[in-house]
């Protein structure tokens, strides 16, 4: 993410008392259908109990969705306890209500089975086939927010990457850091002081190793470097190689992709965040190789997250404005090192605020779970206490449309909702 400060946010009373009423409505309205969708494609991957469905606020719709994002990130606002709810409603698997069980609350802190919040922020799932197990590695961010000396970005101590496994995707034991800070030696890329951001990880079978790739950077966010580490098992301890440039070109928010062939690839933001650049891994997945390709140029788009279906490759993007939520773009290609062409805003239901910001959320990985069945990761960044940022998971689908050779990419908002059978 392109760490920027955010905006003045606006301070007459009037508009803000009605944002209040605005996002009241939001919070306790009833729910309806979503208008062109075939509900019934829908509810025969999920169980669909509440869609928000919110009044369109009168004047400028760019306006009122500037107001909101600046009502987001103001820890003051009146309107806090709605993005950011507390401990009271939060998703505890050690409470087996028949209520909530496996029900998914985008937004709300997500205890591990210990009763502490899940810190695996900016991260992405793997699915080990030998142990039958999801693993969630994120940011481990669990300390102090400050901002960092000579700059208005906030940040938190590099603390490591947490580690969470599952059977479920909704019961995640804390397995621990599996990669550590360095709290002694000030030049180490892992130093606390430095930048960890956005790990992700891939299993190799030629090596039997897992790898972990991961935005490294320093305090100032000069470096602009990728790390690679490797591990035997994939509750670590992973032991970290090295950080480079890929291509010699600076890179800040990225993600990896593994293909059906057993093919990898780094995908990562560039040249200030002007274009995404897609490069192809070595056999052992713990380099690049000269194969790179520039895509979106000129686009401005970060938090790439991957996924393919029915042979054709699909991502879905930000755009660069900081902590304060964006608008999500989807891209479509039918080879992954392009051309890519975007395909617009993928977020369907809420109201078009919500649409526009991305649920006020970011991308951060697409997990498949069935044919044409999709969960989107997405984190709601919290800058002033970035251990509470939160996490919103949504189903994605990919619907075919009458007339069209292509299908939709659809995320759809719900207020609660499971997934319709165990993805394991």
């Amino acid at each position: 993410m392109a760490r920027f400060s955010s905006r003045n946010r606006c301070s007459y009373p009037l508009l803000v008392c009605s944002l209040v009423g605005f996002l009241i409505l939001l919070h306790f309205s009833s729910l309806g259908s979503y208008r062109g969708i075939q509900k019934g494609q829908i509810q025969e991957r999920y169980e669909e109990l509440e869609e928000i469905q919110i009044p369109q606020p009168s004047g400028s719709q760019s306006s009122e969705a500037n107001m909101l994002i600046d009502e987001f990130l103001d820890k003051s606002s009146k309107l806090r306890h709605i993005f950011f709810p507390d401990m009271r409603t939060s998703i505890d698997p050690r409470k087996n209500t028949k209520d909530d069980t496996f029900y998914y609350y985008p937004g709300r802190i997500w205890l591990d089975t210990d009763g502490h919040p899940i810190q695996a922020h900016g991260g992405g799932i793997l699915y080990d086939e030998s142990s039958r197990m999801y693993y969630w590695y994120g940011e481990y961010k669990n300390g102090p927010t400050y901002l960092a000396p000579g700059k208005n970005v906030a940040r938190v101590d590099i603390i490591g990457v947490g580690c969470y496994s599952s059977k479920d995707l909704w019961t995640w034991k804390n397995e621990g850091i599996v990669l550590a800070a360095d709290e002694h030696d000030e030049d180490h890329d892992l130093h606390k002081s430095k930048v960890l951001e956005r790990p992700k990880v891939i299993y190799n079978e030629k090596t039997g190793k897992y790898v972990m790739w991961m935005h490294i950077d320093d305090s100032n966010y000069t470096k602009a470097s990728v790390g690679i580490a490797i591990s035997n098992s994939p509750t670590g301890p992973f032991r970290y190689l090295y950080s480079k440039r890929p291509h010699g070109f600076e890179s800040r928010d990225m993600t990896l992709f593994k293909d059906d062939d057993g093919k990898a690839y780094v995908i990562y933001s560039s040249v200030h965040n002007r274009e995404l650049h897609i490069g192809f891994l070595d056999q052992d997945y713990v380099d690049v190789t000269n194969v790179m390709s520039k895509v979106l140029v000129g686009q401005f788009r970060e938090a790439p997250a991957l996924f393919k279906y029915q042979g054709t490759y699909y991502m879905i993007t930000s755009g660069c404005s900081g902590w304060a939520p964006n608008e999500a773009l989807a891209h479509v290609a039918e080879s992954i090192m392009g051309p890519w062409e975007t395909i617009g805003n993928p977020c369907i239901g809420a109201n078009k605020v919500f649409r526009v910001t991305t649920f006020f959320a970011q991308s951060t990985y697409v997990l498949p779970i069935s044919p044409g069945s999709f969960i989107f990761m997405a984190d709601r960044w919290n800058p002033d206490d970035l251990g509470e940022s939160r996490y919103i998971w949504l189903p994605l689908t990919m619907e075919e449309v009458a007339g069209s050779q292509r299908p939709r990419v659809s995320i759809f908002w719900h207020k609660r909702w499971k997934l319709s059978k165990s993805p394991v």
